[in-house]
C-alpha cells in the first residue's frame, strides 16, 4: 500500500496529499522492514538493560571492596538481566520487555530490582 504525504505550500496556503514518490516508498519499506524493525528493538533493549547493569556495577564494587555481601535477590536481578538475550528470543517477547505505563515506564518484571 502507497504511503501518502502531505504537502503544504505556504505561499498559497493549500494542501495537497500525493504518493510517496517510489524512492521514498522503498525507504519507508525498508525502515518497516520485520528485520529492521525487530533489529530496533533488541537495539533498545541492549540499551536498557545494559544501562541498568552500569548504574548498578557501583554496588558491586563497593560490596567487593567492603567484604560484605549482595542480597540474593539482586544478584538473581542482575543475572535475569544478563540473560535476556537467552530468554527472550521472539518479537512478541520483545515487545513484552518494551511495554510501557502510561507514565511511559517499562511494566516488565525483569526491569524491576
Amino acid at each position: 500500500m502507497a504511503q501518502k504525504k502531505i504537502i503544504h505550500d505556504v505561499a498559497t496556503g493549500k494542501t495537497t496529499v500525493v504518493d510517496y514518490t517510489a524512492e521514498e516508498q522503498a525507504s519507508y519499506d525498508d525502515y518497516n522492514s520485520t528485520e529492521k524493525v525487530t533489529a530496533r528493538k533488541l537495539e533498545e533493549i541492549r540499551t536498557i538493560r545494559n544501562q541498568l547493569l552500569k548504574d548498578t556495577d557501583w554496588k558491586v564494587t563497593m560490596a567487593k571492596e567492603k567484604g560484605s555481601t549482595l542480597s540474593s535477590g539482586f544478584k538473581t536481578w542482575r543475572d535475569n538481566l544478563r540473560k535476556i538475550p537467552q530468554d527472550y528470543t521472539t518479537e512478541t517477547k520483545y515487545d513484552e520487555l518494551l511495554a510501557r505505563d502510561t507514565d511511559g515506564k517499562l511494566t516488565h518484571s525483569v526491569w524491576s530490582e
